[in-house]
Protein backbone atom coordinates (compact mmCIF):
# COMPACT_ATOMS: atom_id res chain seq x y z
CA UNK A 1 0.00 0.00 0.00
CA UNK A 2 1.30 3.47 -0.74
CA UNK A 3 2.60 5.86 1.96
CA UNK A 4 0.62 8.88 2.01
CA UNK A 5 2.62 11.33 3.93
CA UNK A 6 -0.34 14.55 4.40
CA UNK A 7 -3.79 13.23 4.05
CA UNK A 8 -5.43 16.42 2.85
CA UNK A 9 -9.22 14.89 2.08
CA UNK A 10 -10.32 12.47 4.50
CA UNK A 11 -13.21 13.65 7.21
CA UNK A 12 -15.49 15.44 5.55
CA UNK A 13 -18.22 15.40 3.10
CA UNK A 14 -17.10 13.67 -0.40
CA UNK A 15 -17.19 15.51 -3.89
CA UNK A 16 -20.38 12.94 -4.69
CA UNK A 17 -22.30 14.51 -1.92
CA UNK A 18 -21.65 17.69 -3.01
CA UNK A 19 -22.88 16.47 -6.39
CA UNK A 20 -26.00 15.17 -5.18
CA UNK A 21 -26.72 17.95 -3.02
CA UNK A 22 -26.29 20.63 -5.58
CA UNK A 23 -28.25 18.55 -8.17
CA UNK A 24 -26.21 17.34 -10.62
CA UNK A 25 -22.16 18.56 -11.27
CA UNK A 26 -24.18 21.40 -14.03
CA UNK A 27 -25.35 22.91 -11.03
CA UNK A 28 -22.08 22.15 -8.14
CA UNK A 29 -20.03 23.73 -10.72
CA UNK A 30 -22.14 26.60 -11.93
CA UNK A 31 -22.75 27.97 -8.44
CA UNK A 32 -18.63 27.09 -8.00
CA UNK A 33 -16.70 29.18 -5.37
CA UNK A 34 -12.86 29.31 -6.92
CA UNK A 35 -13.21 31.92 -9.19
CA UNK A 36 -10.09 32.62 -10.94
CA UNK A 37 -6.93 30.66 -10.60
CA UNK A 38 -4.89 32.84 -8.21
CA UNK A 39 -1.38 33.93 -8.83
CA UNK A 40 0.07 34.68 -5.67
CA UNK A 41 2.75 37.22 -6.22
CA UNK A 42 2.83 41.20 -6.92
CA UNK A 43 0.42 41.79 -9.53
CA UNK A 44 2.98 44.25 -11.33
CA UNK A 45 6.70 44.86 -10.63
CA UNK A 46 6.96 47.71 -13.34
CA UNK A 47 3.96 47.47 -15.26
CA UNK A 48 2.32 44.36 -17.05
CA UNK A 49 2.85 45.76 -20.77
CA UNK A 50 6.62 45.89 -20.48
CA UNK A 51 6.61 42.83 -18.22
CA UNK A 52 4.65 41.24 -21.20
CA UNK A 53 6.97 42.43 -23.98
CA UNK A 54 10.06 41.20 -22.01
CA UNK A 55 9.56 37.74 -22.78
CA UNK A 56 10.18 38.37 -26.67
CA UNK A 57 12.27 41.13 -26.42
CA UNK A 58 14.59 40.77 -23.95
CA UNK A 59 14.36 38.58 -20.67
CA UNK A 60 11.60 37.87 -18.06
CA UNK A 61 11.70 36.71 -14.74
CA UNK A 62 9.04 34.71 -13.75
CA UNK A 63 8.24 33.69 -10.36
CA UNK A 64 6.16 29.55 -10.41
CA UNK A 65 6.55 29.07 -6.68
CA UNK A 66 3.40 29.64 -5.45
CA UNK A 67 0.29 28.59 -7.40
CA UNK A 68 1.57 25.08 -8.36
CA UNK A 69 0.79 21.81 -6.45
CA UNK A 70 4.21 19.37 -5.99
CA UNK A 71 3.12 15.42 -5.40
CA UNK A 72 5.98 13.88 -4.51
CA UNK A 73 6.22 10.33 -5.29
CA UNK A 74 9.03 8.14 -4.35
CA UNK A 75 9.30 4.03 -4.30
CA UNK A 76 9.65 0.89 -6.52
CA UNK A 77 6.42 1.28 -8.27
CA UNK A 78 6.95 4.94 -9.58
CA UNK A 79 6.56 4.16 -13.39
CA UNK A 80 4.04 1.87 -12.75
CA UNK A 81 1.85 4.29 -11.16
CA UNK A 82 2.81 6.67 -14.10
CA UNK A 83 2.25 4.11 -16.67
CA UNK A 84 -0.98 3.02 -15.80
CA UNK A 85 -2.25 6.56 -15.44
CA UNK A 86 -0.32 8.04 -18.08
CA UNK A 87 -1.26 8.39 -21.99
CA UNK A 88 2.01 9.09 -22.96
CA UNK A 89 4.85 6.48 -23.06
CA UNK A 90 7.72 6.33 -20.27
CA UNK A 91 10.36 4.28 -22.20
CA UNK A 92 13.67 5.98 -21.22
CA UNK A 93 11.77 8.40 -18.46
CA UNK A 94 13.90 8.77 -15.34
CA UNK A 95 16.18 10.93 -13.21
CA UNK A 96 17.40 14.05 -14.30
CA UNK A 97 14.69 13.94 -17.19
CA UNK A 98 11.10 15.33 -17.67
CA UNK A 99 7.87 14.80 -19.18
CA UNK A 100 4.25 16.19 -19.54
CA UNK A 101 1.81 13.69 -18.20
CA UNK A 102 -1.55 13.29 -20.31
CA UNK A 103 -4.11 11.89 -18.04
CA UNK A 104 -7.37 10.12 -19.36
CA UNK A 105 -10.56 9.05 -17.52
CA UNK A 106 -11.73 5.46 -18.57
CA UNK A 107 -13.57 7.33 -21.63
CA UNK A 108 -10.96 8.70 -22.85
CA UNK A 109 -11.67 12.56 -21.58
CA UNK A 110 -9.36 14.76 -20.30
CA UNK A 111 -8.35 14.39 -16.12
CA UNK A 112 -5.72 16.90 -17.00
CA UNK A 113 -2.26 17.45 -17.53
CA UNK A 114 1.16 17.99 -15.37
CA UNK A 115 4.92 18.28 -15.62
CA UNK A 116 6.62 15.14 -14.50
CA UNK A 117 10.09 15.99 -13.28
CA UNK A 118 12.51 12.75 -12.46
CA UNK A 119 14.43 13.63 -9.88
CA UNK A 120 15.92 10.85 -8.64
CA UNK A 121 15.50 6.63 -9.54
CA UNK A 122 12.35 5.97 -8.52
CA UNK A 123 11.68 9.61 -7.44
CA UNK A 124 9.65 12.16 -9.56
CA UNK A 125 7.35 15.49 -8.52
CA UNK A 126 4.54 15.92 -10.50
CA UNK A 127 4.10 19.89 -10.39
CA UNK A 128 1.17 21.26 -11.58
CA UNK A 129 -2.79 22.03 -11.07
CA UNK A 130 -4.77 19.31 -9.01
CA UNK A 131 -6.98 17.44 -11.12
CA UNK A 132 -3.87 15.17 -12.53
CA UNK A 133 -2.45 15.06 -8.89
CA UNK A 134 -5.64 13.90 -7.51
CA UNK A 135 -5.65 11.39 -10.12
CA UNK A 136 -2.52 9.77 -9.51
CA UNK A 137 -2.56 9.72 -5.79
CA UNK A 138 -6.27 7.93 -6.46
CA UNK A 139 -5.11 5.41 -8.00
CA UNK A 140 -1.74 4.71 -6.03
CA UNK A 141 -4.12 4.43 -2.75
CA UNK A 142 -7.08 2.37 -4.93
CA UNK A 143 -4.53 0.04 -6.58
CA UNK A 144 -1.99 -0.42 -3.93
CA UNK A 145 1.35 1.06 -5.68
CA UNK A 146 4.40 0.51 -3.19
CA UNK A 147 5.33 4.26 -3.53
CA UNK A 148 5.15 6.84 -0.52
CA UNK A 149 3.13 10.16 -1.50
CA UNK A 150 3.60 13.55 -0.25
CA UNK A 151 2.14 16.65 -1.12
CA UNK A 152 3.50 20.00 -1.13
CA UNK A 153 0.38 22.24 -1.60
CA UNK A 154 0.17 25.47 -3.00
CA UNK A 155 1.02 28.51 -1.26
CA UNK A 156 -2.92 29.93 -0.54
CA UNK A 157 -3.47 25.86 0.87
CA UNK A 158 0.43 25.52 2.71
CA UNK A 159 0.77 26.61 6.15
CA UNK A 160 4.12 25.05 6.21
CA UNK A 161 5.76 26.93 3.54
CA UNK A 162 6.60 25.89 0.21
CA UNK A 163 9.74 22.93 0.35
CA UNK A 164 11.41 24.36 -3.71
CA UNK A 165 11.08 27.62 -5.04
CA UNK A 166 10.32 27.67 -8.45
CA UNK A 167 11.98 30.74 -10.60
CA UNK A 168 11.86 30.49 -14.76
CA UNK A 169 13.74 32.79 -17.21
CA UNK A 170 13.15 33.20 -20.67
CA UNK A 171 13.74 35.42 -23.41
CA UNK A 172 16.40 36.56 -26.06
CA UNK A 173 19.02 37.97 -23.91
CA UNK A 174 18.31 35.14 -21.24
CA UNK A 175 21.37 33.09 -22.37
CA UNK A 176 23.88 36.15 -21.56
CA UNK A 177 22.41 36.23 -18.02
CA UNK A 178 22.64 33.05 -17.23
CA UNK A 179 26.38 32.79 -18.45
CA UNK A 180 27.22 35.71 -15.99
CA UNK A 181 25.49 33.99 -12.78
CA UNK A 182 27.30 30.57 -13.72
CA UNK A 183 30.24 32.48 -14.09
CA UNK A 184 30.98 30.89 -18.03
CA UNK A 185 28.77 29.01 -20.29
CA UNK A 186 26.14 26.04 -19.29
CA UNK A 187 26.50 22.85 -19.84
CA UNK A 188 23.91 21.13 -22.72
CA UNK A 189 20.76 20.22 -21.68
CA UNK A 190 18.79 18.64 -24.29
CA UNK A 191 15.11 19.91 -24.69
CA UNK A 192 13.11 18.58 -21.94
CA UNK A 193 16.11 16.72 -19.39
CA UNK A 194 17.65 18.73 -16.91
CA UNK A 195 21.04 19.52 -15.81
CA UNK A 196 22.50 21.54 -13.07
CA UNK A 197 24.63 24.77 -12.87
CA UNK A 198 25.32 27.81 -10.51
CA UNK A 199 23.58 30.79 -9.94
CA UNK A 200 26.20 33.14 -7.74
CA UNK A 201 26.72 30.64 -4.96
CA UNK A 202 23.86 28.55 -5.54
CA UNK A 203 23.13 25.01 -7.32
CA UNK A 204 20.10 25.21 -9.04
CA UNK A 205 18.44 22.16 -11.37
CA UNK A 206 16.71 23.23 -14.31
CA UNK A 207 14.82 22.00 -17.24
CA UNK A 208 15.03 23.09 -20.98
CA UNK A 209 11.51 24.11 -21.95
CA UNK A 210 10.03 27.06 -23.59
CA UNK A 211 7.11 29.35 -22.38
CA UNK A 212 7.68 31.90 -24.91
CA UNK A 213 9.29 30.90 -27.97
CA UNK A 214 12.47 31.81 -26.79
CA UNK A 215 15.35 29.53 -25.10
CA UNK A 216 15.45 29.39 -21.28
CA UNK A 217 15.08 27.27 -18.20
CA UNK A 218 13.03 26.79 -15.33
CA UNK A 219 15.14 26.24 -12.43
CA UNK A 220 14.52 25.32 -8.79
CA UNK A 221 15.83 24.67 -5.29
CA UNK A 222 15.46 24.93 -1.59
CA UNK A 223 13.01 27.96 -0.80
CA UNK A 224 15.44 29.48 2.42
CA UNK A 225 17.78 29.93 -0.86
CA UNK A 226 15.18 31.97 -2.89
CA UNK A 227 15.51 35.42 -1.71
CA UNK A 228 19.44 35.04 -2.54
CA UNK A 229 19.08 33.78 -6.16
CA UNK A 230 16.30 35.92 -7.20
CA UNK A 231 18.09 39.09 -6.65
CA UNK A 232 21.33 37.78 -8.05
CA UNK A 233 19.49 36.90 -11.36
CA UNK A 234 18.20 40.32 -11.51
CA UNK A 235 21.56 42.04 -10.51
CA UNK A 236 22.69 40.21 -13.65
CA UNK A 237 19.65 41.17 -15.62
CA UNK A 238 19.84 44.71 -15.19
CA UNK A 239 22.22 45.38 -18.09
CA UNK A 240 20.08 42.98 -20.67
CA UNK A 241 16.48 44.64 -19.89
CA UNK A 242 15.50 41.45 -17.51
CA UNK A 243 12.23 42.40 -15.97
CA UNK A 244 10.39 40.34 -13.38
CA UNK A 245 6.87 39.04 -14.06
CA UNK A 246 3.89 39.82 -11.75
CA UNK A 247 0.64 38.17 -11.87
CA UNK A 248 -0.86 39.91 -14.28
CA UNK A 249 1.22 39.74 -16.80
CA UNK A 250 1.63 35.67 -15.77
CA UNK A 251 -2.17 35.10 -16.13
CA UNK A 252 -1.60 35.61 -19.77
CA UNK A 253 1.34 33.83 -20.68
CA UNK A 254 -0.92 30.26 -21.89
CA UNK A 255 -2.73 32.23 -23.86
CA UNK A 256 0.42 33.33 -25.66
CA UNK A 257 2.17 30.57 -25.75
CA UNK A 258 -0.89 27.85 -26.72
CA UNK A 259 -1.20 26.03 -23.53
CA UNK A 260 -5.02 25.08 -22.30
CA UNK A 261 -4.56 24.79 -18.18
CA UNK A 262 -8.29 25.30 -17.27
CA UNK A 263 -10.14 22.19 -18.95
CA UNK A 264 -12.65 20.69 -17.02
CA UNK A 265 -11.56 17.30 -15.28
CA UNK A 266 -13.81 14.60 -16.69
CA UNK A 267 -14.94 12.69 -13.59
CA UNK A 268 -17.83 14.00 -12.70
CA UNK A 269 -20.46 11.60 -13.93
CA UNK A 270 -19.22 8.36 -15.21
CA UNK A 271 -19.92 4.96 -13.07
CA UNK A 272 -16.01 4.30 -13.89
CA UNK A 273 -15.39 7.40 -11.73
CA UNK A 274 -17.45 7.35 -9.34
CA UNK A 275 -14.88 5.67 -6.74
CA UNK A 276 -13.44 9.03 -7.11
CA UNK A 277 -15.54 11.07 -6.16
CA UNK A 278 -16.24 9.47 -3.46
CA UNK A 279 -12.89 9.48 -2.28
CA UNK A 280 -12.41 13.27 -2.88
CA UNK A 281 -13.37 16.47 -0.58
CA UNK A 282 -16.22 18.49 -0.18
CA UNK A 283 -12.91 20.83 0.26
CA UNK A 284 -11.29 20.23 -3.04
CA UNK A 285 -10.23 21.72 -6.02
CA UNK A 286 -12.99 19.74 -7.77
CA UNK A 287 -16.03 20.41 -5.48
CA UNK A 288 -14.93 24.29 -5.30
CA UNK A 289 -14.58 24.96 -9.08
CA UNK A 290 -16.15 27.58 -11.03
CA UNK A 291 -17.68 27.03 -14.46
CA UNK A 292 -18.56 30.04 -16.61
CA UNK A 293 -18.46 31.36 -20.00
CA UNK A 294 -21.33 32.01 -22.74
CA UNK A 295 -21.61 27.74 -23.08
CA UNK A 296 -24.34 26.09 -21.73
CA UNK A 297 -24.10 22.70 -22.27
CA UNK A 298 -27.11 20.11 -21.39
CA UNK A 299 -24.93 17.53 -19.66
CA UNK A 300 -21.65 18.43 -18.10
CA UNK A 301 -19.90 15.57 -20.91
CA UNK A 302 -20.78 18.58 -23.04
CA UNK A 303 -17.95 20.21 -21.48
CA UNK A 304 -15.46 17.22 -21.97
CA UNK A 305 -12.45 17.27 -24.56
CA UNK A 306 -10.33 14.48 -25.52
CA UNK A 307 -5.98 15.24 -25.63
CA UNK A 308 -7.09 15.18 -29.35
CA UNK A 309 -9.19 18.00 -29.00
CA UNK A 310 -5.91 19.85 -27.36
CA UNK A 311 -3.48 18.40 -29.91
CA UNK A 312 -1.66 15.87 -27.91
CA UNK A 313 -1.72 13.24 -30.68
CA UNK A 314 2.23 13.22 -30.60
CA UNK A 315 2.05 12.18 -26.78
CA UNK A 316 -0.30 9.48 -26.62
CA UNK A 317 1.46 5.82 -26.95
CA UNK A 318 -0.59 2.82 -27.35
CA UNK A 319 2.77 0.64 -26.00
CA UNK A 320 1.43 -0.27 -22.63
CA UNK A 321 -2.31 -0.76 -20.58
CA UNK A 322 -3.26 2.54 -19.16
CA UNK A 323 -6.55 3.94 -18.10
CA UNK A 324 -8.88 5.35 -20.98
CA UNK A 325 -6.56 3.25 -23.59
CA UNK A 326 -9.71 1.81 -24.89
CA UNK A 327 -11.27 4.83 -25.50
CA UNK A 328 -8.59 6.49 -27.12
CA UNK A 329 -7.93 4.00 -29.52
CA UNK A 330 -11.35 4.08 -30.30
CA UNK A 331 -11.89 7.35 -30.64
CA UNK A 332 -8.23 8.21 -32.23
CA UNK A 333 -9.49 8.20 -36.38
CA UNK A 334 -12.31 9.88 -35.69
CA UNK A 335 -13.03 13.92 -36.11
CA UNK A 336 -11.91 15.65 -33.58
CA UNK A 337 -11.40 19.95 -32.53
CA UNK A 338 -7.92 21.46 -33.28
CA UNK A 339 -6.63 24.32 -31.01
CA UNK A 340 -6.39 27.75 -32.74
CA UNK A 341 -6.38 31.21 -31.43
CA UNK A 342 -8.91 33.93 -32.21
CA UNK A 343 -7.34 37.37 -33.50
CA UNK A 344 -10.32 39.99 -32.12
CA UNK A 345 -11.35 42.91 -34.90
CA UNK A 346 -9.57 45.21 -32.14
CA UNK A 347 -12.59 47.72 -32.62
CA UNK A 348 -14.77 45.13 -30.73
CA UNK A 349 -12.98 45.38 -27.75
CA UNK A 350 -13.29 49.38 -28.09
CA UNK A 351 -16.91 48.61 -28.21
CA UNK A 352 -17.36 46.77 -25.53
CA UNK A 353 -15.45 49.26 -23.57
CA UNK A 354 -17.45 51.77 -24.31
CA UNK A 355 -20.62 49.71 -23.44
CA UNK A 356 -19.66 51.18 -19.58
CA UNK A 357 -20.71 54.03 -20.03
CA UNK A 358 -24.10 52.89 -20.68
CA UNK A 359 -26.75 53.08 -18.10
CA UNK A 360 -28.28 49.43 -16.94
CA UNK A 361 -27.83 46.11 -18.05
CA UNK A 362 -26.92 47.78 -21.57
CA UNK A 363 -23.03 47.41 -20.91
CA UNK A 364 -21.50 44.08 -21.54
CA UNK A 365 -19.56 41.77 -19.51
CA UNK A 366 -15.98 43.25 -18.18
CA UNK A 367 -13.17 42.80 -20.25
CA UNK A 368 -10.06 42.42 -17.82
CA UNK A 369 -6.57 43.18 -19.01
CA UNK A 370 -4.64 41.41 -19.89
CA UNK A 371 -5.79 38.10 -19.32
CA UNK A 372 -9.77 38.36 -19.26
CA UNK A 373 -10.67 35.25 -17.95
CA UNK A 374 -13.27 35.00 -14.93
CA UNK A 375 -13.56 31.35 -13.44
CA UNK A 376 -11.63 28.98 -12.83
CA UNK A 377 -12.68 26.96 -16.22
CA UNK A 378 -14.32 29.24 -19.37
CA UNK A 379 -16.33 27.92 -22.03
CA UNK A 380 -17.30 30.70 -24.21
CA UNK A 381 -18.94 29.75 -27.29
CA UNK A 382 -17.08 30.12 -30.53
CA UNK A 383 -19.62 30.24 -33.70
CA UNK A 384 -19.71 30.63 -37.55
CA UNK A 385 -20.95 33.39 -39.16
CA UNK A 386 -24.34 32.04 -39.38
CA UNK A 387 -24.45 31.22 -35.80
CA UNK A 388 -23.94 28.20 -35.43
CA UNK A 389 -21.68 26.60 -32.57
CA UNK A 390 -18.12 25.12 -33.69
CA UNK A 391 -16.23 24.96 -30.33
CA UNK A 392 -15.34 26.91 -27.40
CA UNK A 393 -13.10 29.75 -26.53
CA UNK A 394 -11.12 28.95 -23.39
CA UNK A 395 -8.87 32.10 -22.54
CA UNK A 396 -8.69 35.12 -23.71
CA UNK A 397 -6.38 38.14 -22.60
CA UNK A 398 -4.78 40.87 -24.38
CA UNK A 399 -0.98 40.95 -25.40
CA UNK A 400 1.24 43.78 -25.78
CA UNK A 401 3.26 40.97 -28.23
CA UNK A 402 0.19 40.76 -30.67
CA UNK A 403 -1.33 44.78 -29.69
CA UNK A 404 -4.81 43.18 -29.47
CA UNK A 405 -6.86 40.49 -27.80
CA UNK A 406 -6.58 37.05 -28.41
CA UNK A 407 -8.88 34.10 -27.26
CA UNK A 408 -7.21 30.40 -27.48
CA UNK A 409 -9.82 28.12 -28.46
CA UNK A 410 -11.01 24.90 -29.93
CA UNK A 411 -13.11 24.87 -33.10
CA UNK A 412 -13.90 21.60 -35.53
CA UNK A 413 -11.14 20.84 -36.83
CA UNK A 414 -13.22 21.43 -40.59
CA UNK A 415 -13.54 25.14 -39.06
CA UNK A 416 -10.08 25.40 -37.98
CA UNK A 417 -8.79 27.40 -41.33
CA UNK A 418 -6.96 30.66 -41.14
CA UNK A 419 -8.22 33.25 -41.90
CA UNK A 420 -12.01 32.16 -41.65
CA UNK A 421 -14.19 34.82 -39.74
CA UNK A 422 -15.90 33.48 -36.41
CA UNK A 423 -18.10 34.70 -33.38
CA UNK A 424 -17.04 35.23 -29.73
CA UNK A 425 -20.10 34.84 -27.94
CA UNK A 426 -19.08 37.32 -24.82
CA UNK A 427 -20.80 36.56 -21.26
CA UNK A 428 -22.60 34.46 -19.00
CA UNK A 429 -25.85 33.12 -20.08
CA UNK A 430 -28.90 35.47 -20.18
CA UNK A 431 -26.63 37.89 -18.82
CA UNK A 432 -26.63 36.88 -15.34
CA UNK A 433 -25.05 34.20 -12.85
CA UNK A 434 -24.51 33.24 -9.61
CA UNK A 435 -21.95 34.37 -8.88
CA UNK A 436 -21.17 37.60 -6.79
CA UNK A 437 -17.95 38.29 -8.51
CA UNK A 438 -20.22 38.70 -11.87
CA UNK A 439 -21.71 41.96 -12.66
CA UNK A 440 -25.25 41.58 -14.48
CA UNK A 441 -24.71 43.00 -18.29
CA UNK A 442 -25.72 42.22 -22.18
CA UNK A 443 -24.20 39.10 -23.72
CA UNK A 444 -22.85 40.39 -27.05
CA UNK A 445 -20.95 38.57 -30.23
CA UNK A 446 -17.46 39.67 -30.98
CA UNK A 447 -16.10 38.98 -34.12
CA UNK A 448 -12.43 37.49 -35.00
CA UNK A 449 -10.66 35.40 -37.68
CA UNK A 450 -8.81 32.05 -36.60
CA UNK A 451 -5.16 31.99 -36.82
CA UNK A 452 -2.99 29.10 -36.56
CA UNK A 453 -0.75 31.03 -33.94
CA UNK A 454 -0.63 34.32 -32.43
CA UNK A 455 1.75 36.20 -33.68
CA UNK A 456 2.03 37.32 -37.39
CA UNK A 457 5.33 36.98 -39.57
CA UNK A 458 8.00 39.41 -38.60
CA UNK A 459 6.86 40.20 -34.95
CA UNK A 460 9.15 38.02 -32.99
CA UNK A 461 11.60 40.91 -30.97
CA UNK A 462 9.22 44.04 -32.42
CA UNK A 463 5.77 43.55 -30.38
CA UNK A 464 3.96 44.72 -33.29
Amino acid sequence: MPTIQQDTHRNTASLQQEIDAAGGPLGLLRGGRSGTFPFPIAPEFTNWRDEQTAWRESAALMDLSHHMTDLVVQGPDVIPLLSHVGANGFKGFGAMKAKQLIAVGPDGNMIGDAILFGIGENHVRIVGRAPALNWVQFNAEKHGYDVTIRRDERTVQNKQGRELYRLQLQGPTAGAIYEKVNGGPLPEIPFFHMGKFNVGKYEVTALNHRMSGFPGYEFFGPYEEFEDVRDTILEAGAEHGLRQVGGRAYASVATESGWIANTLPAYYSSAETQEFREWQSSRSFEATLQLGGSFVGETIEDYYLTPYDLGYNRMIRFDHDFIGREALERIQHQPHKKKVWIKWQPSEAARIVESYTLPGDQRHKYLEMPAAFYTGSQFDRVEDVDGNLIGFAMLTSYTANVRGWISLAVVDEDQAIEGREVNVVWGEPKGATKNPQVESHTVTKVRGVISDRPFTEGTQGSGA
